[in-house]
């Protein structure tokens, strides 16, 4: 739930204040001493180590209050910015400032409890909800909105070495969580003990394991054209045609105290909103969007007790109580009173969604109350015992989120995510084609591919991309691909075994079946890590079998996945070893005007540094051809070409 008032700068004093009240609940750098964590406190590391983390974030905050950064502020710091910018930097504000606040009660709890005189049920609790307290930090702080606020660079370089200490730190928890479940009787004492090697011990877990373990997430991502087809929303939907084509790796400097020691200023705070203690969810420890109970009546948001579950565990988290089922009953009391609560105290939320309205885009409210009682008896049907029951469900979920922007808002909002997710394994045929195609819908809409996610979608998915029907599989293809424009999920779904099916369908699937794995290896295929996955799931023969068939149906798009793998040494070794050269060569002779600019860009790159390669599109003719691509190709195919021409005569002058 987002929430807060409505200007950036209004918040900087509660953040600094939040940051303060945090460093002072644990002797450390840049913490005063008159609070300490009990000596026996069985998360004490765990605690230090949060507080310096958030500690880092104080000059952030001071830059930005110098900045004066009011509500004018932000808009006149750029004139030619949006609404729509403004009201995404003012939303991060206020996110931030509900997660801090989940911070400090976690801290509030843990830096006093002791292994002695509690159960390990409720140490796995707030194993947990450190997992989700360093997720939100750090999913917060990459999508930092840079554009709107101007912070200096020594000021990134520590936000940067923060977020990249809670991603570990997030995965470390996965770790934990993972063996934990794995092994119920397991001393959760001993699993901290050796929570260090966590980060060790999750990179030798099964691949189909990793969706428990973590939420990783990767900053850095830089925007870039392409020219690869848009996979279709039921043939109708829209996703922007430009994918991110760079990854700048982000180091972590060091984890030290040197490192992350900051000294934290004593700052007059304002009067922070009082959130009551029955809108919080006891593992997030923020205000429930979409509240559900559970079998011992405790509320928690939906999302995180899904998790919860997902992770093998069978207990109630905040009473420890074995739950006798798993169902998850909406609690529309309590949600009707949050949204109340929240536009009582001007807190607005993500989906614009309060009251039965929907806030369109001027501004103005639609009364969708008819249509949430109609998708939230549709989402009861999905799980009924009856398959024709379910099957129609499902059918008329696909066709909904189909339609509109907000009847995918609603539909997630009624909870049928993780319902959907169930469904995707269902051995009726129809079901699971409805299912994946319903999901599929639903990710266009941003804030629905971290519910996907959170749902432990991607497991389910790959299988349906390896076994499923071919319209199937050409869905869980395209959802592959939405869900990759997410840059935290790019890691997660290469490590899934979803690189090897995709490979597979573009070997063996139907036209549009290719053209969908095509475009999600593509967008796969920017981060450096799942290249050489593709590689050797066989993806090289793939595509020198899309540039030689009589149909050429699909050489744009093998020439574009080709151009990303090329600067990879072991795609450059297998380029060269499928005697792909000559068949680039011909392109540049043949081929239409984009096609000789990749085919160009793929050559420089398998001939950089490398003069066997030179010297044999130097024996193939090349020079030809390059020559009269570097006076009438495109501006790219030119640059290229002419690079190309100026390597080949060093290499003639030796």
């Amino acid at each position: 739930m987002a929430g807060g008032v409505t200007g950036a700068g209004d918040r900087t004093p509660e953040l600094l204040g939040l940051v303060h009240d945090i460093a002072s609940m644990c002797s450390g750098p840049g913490a005063p001493s008159t609070t300490t964590i009990a000596s026996d406190a069985m998360f004490k590391k765990d605690c230090t180590d949060l507080v310096r983390r958030i500690s880092l974030l104080t000059h952030l905050f001071e830059e930005i209050r110098d900045l004066k950064l009011s509500d004018s502020g932000i808009q006149e710091m750029d004139a030619s910015s949006s609404s729509s910018t403004t009201s995404t930097a003012s939303s991060w504000f206020s996110e931030l400032v509900l997660a801090l606040q989940a911070a400090k009660r976690l801290l509030s709890v843990a830096r006093t409890f002791r292994s002695n005189c509690s159960s390990d049920g409720a140490a796995k609790t707030i194993v947990f909800q450190f997992q989700c307290v360093t997720w939100k930090l750090e999913k917060l702080l990459s999508n930092l909105p840079i554009d709107d606020i101007e912070i200096s660079e020594e000021v990134t370089e520590q936000v940067e070495l923060a977020r990249t200490q809670l991603q570990r730190a997030t995965e470390r928890y996965g770790a934990m969580i993972y063996e934990l479940s794995q092994s119920p009787a397991q001393d959760i004492n001993e699993v901290l003990g050796k929570s260090m090697n966590g980060l060790q011990r999750q990179k030798s877990l099964p691949e189909d394991t990793l969706k428990q373990v973590s939420i990783p997430r990767v900053n850095g991502w830089k925007s870039c054209n392409t020219h690869l087809a848009i996979p279709r929303l039921e043939r109708v939907r829209s996703i922007p045609a430009s994918a991110e084509a760079s990854l700048s790796n982000v180091s972590d400097p060091g984890s030290g105290e040197n490192s992350e020691r900051q000294n934290v200023t004593q700052v007059k705070k304002p009067e922070a909103i009082v959130i009551p203690e029955d809108f919080l969810c006891p593992i997030s420890l923020e205000p429930m969007r979409d509240p559900v109970i559970v079998a011992t009546g405790q509320t928690y948001e939906r999302s995180y007790i899904q998790r919860w579950i997902d992770c093998g565990n069978t207990t109630c988290p905040k009473t420890q109580q074995k739950l006798e089922n798993l169902t998850l009953t909406p609690n529309y009391v309590l949600r009707s009173l949050i949204t109340q609560w929240c536009i009582d105290h001007n807190i607005e939320q993500p989906t614009g969604l309060t009251n039965g309205k929907l806030k369109k885009s001027d501004g103005s409210f639609r009364d969708v109350t008819g249509d949430i009682a109609v998708i939230e008896a549709l989402v009861r049907k999905l799980s009924s015992h009856s398959l024709e029951e379910r099957r129609a469900a499902v059918t008329e979920i696909r066709s909904l989120s189909k339609r509109s922007t907000d009847n995918r808002i609603l539909i997630a909002e009624a909870g049928a995510i993780p319902v959907l997710v169930n469904l995707l394994t269902s051995e009726d045929v129809l079901t699971q084609e409805n299912a994946v195609t319903s999901i599929l819908n639903l990710s266009i809409y941003e804030n629905n591919k971290g519910l996907i996610m959170l749902a432990g979608a991607i497991p389910s998915i790959v299988q349906v991309l390896r076994s499923g029907s071919m319209e199937a599989r050409e869905n869980a293809a395209a959802t592959l691909f939405s869900l990759s424009l997410a840059d935290e999920n790019k890691i997660i779904i290469g490590a899934s075994g979803a690189i090897h099916a995709l490979v597979d369908l573009l070997q063996n699937g139907s036209l549009r079946g290719k053209k969908d794995a095509a475009t999600a290896l593509f967008n796969l295929c920017i981060y450096q890590g799942n290249k050489g996955r593709a590689i050797r799931a066989g993806i090289i023969t793939a595509l020198l079998n899309m540039l030689t068939e009589s149909s050429k149906s699909m050489v744009d798009e093998a020439l574009t996945i080709m151009s990303v793998l090329a600067s990879h040494q072991e795609a450059k070794v297998a380029i060269v070893k499928a005697s792909t050269i000559p068949v680039l060569i011909d392109l540049l002779r043949t081929g239409l005007p984009r096609n000789k600019e990749n085919a160009a860009a793929i050559l420089l790159a398998l001939c950089k540094r490398d003069s066997e390669n030179l010297a044999c599109i130097s024996r193939l003719g090349a020079v030809i051809p390059l020559t009269e691509l570097a006076k009438s190709g495109t501006e790219r195919a030119k640059r290229k070409a002419t690079s190309l021409l100026e390597h080949l005569r060093k290499l003639q002058q030796l």
